[in-house]
């Protein structure tokens, strides 16, 4: 009965259209004189194409895509949601497509929050993009939008790639947004280029959590936290920003909080997201500070950085320009402002050059940087030297925090940045230390089994990658 109904709306649709254009010819070829259908020969004969046009294209409106998925076994599995709901807590290894543009995800509430991993990918980019994100094609993959009008195309096409557990979700977005099930926002803080307005951590200090998915124009580069000590003196301000007004869009949430100005900023390392937005600060008056190494970054891959930000940005990058530290040190820095006492400190090599850390010891507080890692999995770049970030953390856990803020994520305790930083770089150089004992190659690497840490942002952008370059690095150990 399902096909017959759609069937009929498929023929009403199109006698629609001849019936639309047919009048439109009609009213063009008469302009209200009745004889002229009778005179007018190039009009006769157009009229005539035009009816043996749409009737040789009927058997085409016949024969869609959609009515031959119909009429014939789907290579997917179509699923409501409560059989949704089943996967996603049955299912570690769920992953869910969402094929809508991130407009779409903007104006109409989000996406569905749930599943191992969620992930935006438009139907236009799904061929091009699907088999960096989902590397196993074996991986159970529930493809979705708002109505379950493209999800259908999005399943087949991933069945022809060679995907071999794919899921439709029939009911779609506004159905599970509708019944209050949970909701993913792809910005937070709408109307800001801060994805998520600073929270109080401490008492007078802050941090604006950034999005621990990669940065891409939606989240505005905001992708790490940007964090801010409020004093009777002035503000001090640790990571710059990935750009002009990103820095400018934090400097508008202190304004809300305090009249003090910005008196320091600190970069935590090198990285773009850190520094980038230096130049907003300096106008304002700000000092800005970096270790020595971390300089040594920016003059050296700086206009790098830059360039890739404003291809990604576009826009969003206007008024940013590549601006130096005024203040670099090697080991310690300290900072006395308005009864606060921070402690800039370099523990030793981490994840970056020139990585350091906030401490403020009267708060058993530290902003951590990219030392400690624990909701998104940490990044191994080629120059990271996994054997000495091992070593410093044993500076780190001597600071006996209470209180961590860490680069990316949320506060969080020593407890849980030592098992997601500390235990996966053991973990991941274990796997590895075994393989090269017995003569494995790199391709091997890749496939260290590090699904403890599955469950992490980024795992699938990150993991093999970060096997790859721990074996060649101690190739040479």
């Amino acid at each position: 009965m399902r096909y017959q109904y759609l069937l009929i709306h498929f023929i009403i649709l199109y006698i629609k259209r001849v019936l639309r254009s047919f009048v439109n010819l009609i009213a063009y070829y008469f302009k209200g004189d009745q004889q002229m259908l009778s005179t007018d020969q190039p009009a006769r004969f157009k009229i005539t194409q035009f009816i043996l046009i749409q009737i040789a294209t009927l058997p085409l409106w016949l024969s869609t895509p959609s009515l031959a998925q119909e009429t014939t076994v789907k290579p997917y599995q179509d699923v409501d949601t409560k059989r949704l709901q089943a996967l996603i807590i049955t299912n570690k290894n769920l992953v869910l497509i969402d094929v809508r543009t991130p407009d779409e995800l903007d104006a109409f509430g989000g996406t569905i929050d749930g599943g191992f991993r969620n992930h935006n990918l438009s139907r236009g980019w799904l061929e091009f993009q699907i088999e960096d994100i989902v590397l196993d094609k074996d991986t159970p993959v529930v493809m979705f939008c708002g109505i379950a009008a493209r999800s259908p195309l999005a399943a087949k096409t991933m069945t022809e790639m060679g995907y071999t557990n794919v899921y439709n979700y029939t009911d779609g977005f506004f159905k599970w947004r509708d019944a209050g099930l949970p909701v993913r926002l792809s910005d937070e803080n709408t109307g800001s280029m801060l994805f998520s307005k600073p929270v109080e951590v401490a008492s007078d200090i802050w941090s604006a959590i950034g999005a621990t998915a990669p940065p891409n124009y939606e989240n505005s580069g905001h992708n790490n936290n940007l964090s801010f000590i409020i004093t009777s003196e002035g503000i001090v301000v640790v990571n710059a920003g990935a750009s002009y007004l990103l820095a400018q869009a934090l400097h508008n949430e202190i304004k809300q909080r305090t009249s003090q100005p910005v008196k320091f900023v600190i970069l935590e390392n090198g990285q773009g997201h850190a520094m980038l937005g230096s130049n907003y600060w300096k106008e304002q008056g700000a000092i800005i500070i970096a270790h020595v190494d971390a300089a040594h970054e920016i003059d050296s891959h700086g206009h790098i950085d830059l360039a890739n930000m404003q291809a990604l940005q576009r826009d969003k990058a206007m008024g940013t320009k590549l601006t130096r530290p005024d203040i670099t040190f090697d080991e310690k820095y300290i900072i006395e402002l308005g009864g606060e006492h921070i402690e800039l400190l370099n523990l030793g090599p981490a994840h970056s050059p020139g990585d350091i850390v906030a401490w403020l010891p009267k708060r058993k507080l530290v902003i951590a940087g990219d030392i400690a890692f624990h909701q998104r999995l940490l990044p191994v770049f080629d120059y990271t030297d996994t054997a000495a970030w091992i070593e410093t953390w044993d500076s780190f856990a001597r600071l006996n925090a209470k209180i961590i803020v860490p680069g990316h994520g949320e506060p969080t305790t020593f407890e849980e940045v030592t098992k997601y930083t500390y235990g996966y770089l053991k973990h991941l150089r274990q796997g590895v230390r075994q393989l090269l004992d017995e003569d494995g190659t790199l391709v091997d690497a890749y496939e260290i089994d590090q699904s403890a840490y599955n469950h992490l942002d980024t795992f699938d952008e990150l993991a093999k990658k970060n096997a790859g370059r721990v074996f060649a690095a101690m190739e040479f150990e």
